[in-house]
């Protein structure tokens, strides 16, 4: 027995002595600022991440893209200065058009609800994950908020008040849209705006929904804003680089992904409820809303449709992207097929 117990004492002592496994540091830059309805929501999931884990994921998240510029960020992570990128699809245009149709279909879904359908029901995420594996990279999932509202210091009331509007856009082909309808977008980093606005090298700006453009304080500069928004609907995509994600455990990936999707839930929730509450302080403060005809945004909706096309022509991995969304949209009765 006594040789028994010292056996077990050992056995004791070693695991004590044993250290504990190290937690796996994934360093993910964002665009949204740390304080932003998004931030927030991106710290949530933070926390929820690590918790889940047992401490074995450590997040280091930098806000306001912080390391690089927001474009940079996908390439950043594909080559192991960041191991994850979560800003959004649309910001890799230049590398590929297929990238515009999983960071930002316009004039396509009326609600997020129904785009986060064609990524988890249609066959979205199979067509969107071999274009990111193209890259290197893994799409963990989407954040989508909702229509954005153009911000402007002079009215936007319809298609007449956009020519020579000159406003911040994101790349691709927002800056076609807009171009063929006589806007001058000029396309600068998300971290530019404000500045931008300030010096007046722009007369407004596309940054986000209204209520995220009240967190940037863009209505401390301009006045007016189109709410409901129509045009844009931008989804921020979490997207690791594949050599990491493929060496993380399985355990680890599943954490990932359904913390992923609680904020893909609720970003949704919650930008319908803090627009409708920035609607009342922006009125309150002199805030001029403009919510476009219906038929002005059918014909935005047209408009942007048919430059889908032009956009499918460009990469095959473009075309299938397009066909994808026109199947779906088809199913829902948003699109002719």
């Amino acid at each position: 027995m006594k040789f028994l117990n010292l056996a077990v004492s050992a056995v004791a002592l070693a695991a004590v002595a044993l250290p504990a496994s190290a937690a796996t540091t994934l360093r993910i830059q964002t665009h949204q600022g740390a304080d932003s309805p998004a931030g927030i929501l991106y710290k949530i999931w933070e926390d929820d991440v690590e918790t889940m884990s047992n401490g074995s994921l450590d997040i280091e998240m930098f806000y306001s893209s912080s390391v690089v510029g927001s474009v940079e960020t996908f390439d950043a992570a594909a080559n192991g200065i960041l191991d994850c990128d979560m800003t959004g699809g649309a910001y890799q245009t230049g590398k590929n058009p297929a990238f515009q149709f999983v960071g930002d279909v316009m004039g396509g879904y009326d609600t997020a609800w129904q785009q986060y359908s064609w990524l988890y029901y249609g066959d979205g995420y199979a067509a969107a994950q071999e274009l990111y594996n193209n890259y290197g990279m893994q799409l963990i999932g989407w954040t989508v908020f909702g229509h954005e509202s153009l911000s402007s210091s002079k009215p936007i009331r319809g298609f007449e008040d956009l020519k020579n509007w000159k406003f911040r856009s994101p790349p691709g082909l927002e800056t076609e849209i807009f171009t063929g309808l006589g806007a001058s977008p000029i396309v600068m980093d998300f971290t530019e705006i404000f500045t931008a606005l300030e010096t007046g090298i722009i007369d407004g700006a596309d940054a986000s929904s209204l209520a995220n453009n009240v967190g940037l304080g863009l209505y401390d500069l301009v006045s007016h804003a189109t709410y409901p928004g129509f045009h844009s609907m931008p989804a921020d995509h979490l997207a690791c680089n594949k050599a990491v994600w493929d060496g993380l455990t399985e355990s680890q990936r599943r954490i990932m992904e359904t913390a992923m999707q609680k904020v893909s839930m609720h970003a949704a929730l919650q930008n319908e409820k803090k627009n409708a509450e920035a609607v009342v302080m922006l009125k309150a403060k002199g805030v001029t809303l403009h919510d476009w005809s219906e038929a002005d945004r059918s014909k935005f909706r047209e408009i942007a449709q048919e430059a889908w096309n032009g956009w499918a022509a460009k990469t095959p991995e473009a075309a299938a992207l397009v066909a994808s969304h026109r199947e779906y949209l088809g199913q829902l009765g948003l699109i002719a097929k």
